[in-house]
């Protein structure tokens, strides 16, 4: 299988370190006078705090060293936030020139912690991770499956939680057959992006070949269906069959059959079916985008 084992992680030691009370003037106060420096109080039982530290630290290290992070356990080390007036957790802190010139409470999504960043900083432009991302998302749709996971790794190496890479990963495995590989990588993403639109994606393409794995021969069901057109389940299950073979357009095709002869045969299951394939296939994708046309026309024809 492709060699996509991602090493563990570790914060760039320039970029992102924790701090004590001692160590705060050195490590924020000085280092601010050059360039600007988060401060993030937190505390190991505030939930919140463990929402926000690893987007925190991921967009520190997107922003490409213009901005460092540093870390204080309020527990340990109470003395600044009370001297900052910190009342609730997590607190951040922008420090500029050895002043606090910014900050926020709370934890914010991913967006407006680069605004926040981009305030202090000016444009950041897309990170190099979202280089390296798109960079690996053209080589799997070459068919390079080896290089695209190189890349994958190499963003996980980065950030072990890097939820399009985990996804990526595991559509990859799925399409070379390897689904426990597959099921591996979607493991290793955190529990507030499991339903992250790419890790259903993954997801959903795992549930298919599953499904496909226990079709067998797919001539069967054609003559099932030659001899009964309205043999819907043998029609639903050829479906799935040719999606797994990647004749996706006779998939589609078929699933759009059924709906046409009977909308509510298995609870609706062909237009369901339908959404699961485009959920797998991705809301871009070029099959996505033309199965839901046709899709649209057929029920409200």
């Amino acid at each position: 299988m492709l060699n996509d084992s991602p090493a563990i992680g570790t914060a760039d030691s320039d970029l992102i370190k924790d701090t004590t009370t001692k160590d705060f003037r050195q490590d924020v106060i000085t280092v601010s006078m050059q360039q600007p420096v988060l401060v993030d109080f937190w505390a190991p039982w505030c939930g919140p705090c463990k929402q926000l530290t690893p987007v925190l630290e991921k967009a520190v290290r997107e922003a490409g060293g213009k901005v460092r992070l540093v870390k204080m356990n309020i527990d340990e080390h109470p003395q600044i936030a009370g001297q900052l007036g910190v009342q609730s957790i997590p607190a951040v802190f922008a420090f500029q020139k050895g002043q606090p010139v910014d900050g926020f409470m709370g934890a914010l999504p991913e967006s407006q912690i680069k605004g926040f960043i981009e305030r202090l900083v000016g444009p950041l432009g897309p990170s190099a991770a979202d280089a390296l991302m798109a960079e690996a998302d053209s080589l799997a749709d070459q068919g390079d499956a080896a290089g695209a996971a190189e890349l994958y790794a190499a963003l996980l190496t980065q950030d072990p939680q890097h939820v399009g890479a985990l996804a990526a990963l595991a559509k990859l495995h799925t399409e070379l057959g390897d689904l426990e590989g597959a099921k591996r990588f979607l493991t290793m993403v955190p529990p507030a992006k499991q339903n992250d639109p790419a890790v259903a994606g993954a997801r959903a393409a795992i549930e298919l070949a599953e499904q496909a794995g226990s079709l067998g021969d797919l001539s069967e069901l054609q003559q099932r269906i030659t001899a009964d057109p309205l043999d819907h389940q043998a029609r639903f299950d050829l479906a799935i069959g040719l999606n797994a073979h990647g004749k996706r357009n006779e998939a589609i095709d078929h699933l759009l059959e059924i709906v046409r002869r009977d909308r509510n045969w298995n609870d609706d299951g062909a237009r369901k079916q339908l959404v699961q394939f485009f959920e797998a296939w991705g809301p871009t994708d070029d099959m996505t985008l033309a199965g839901r046309r046709k899709l649209s026309s057929t029920l409200f024809s």
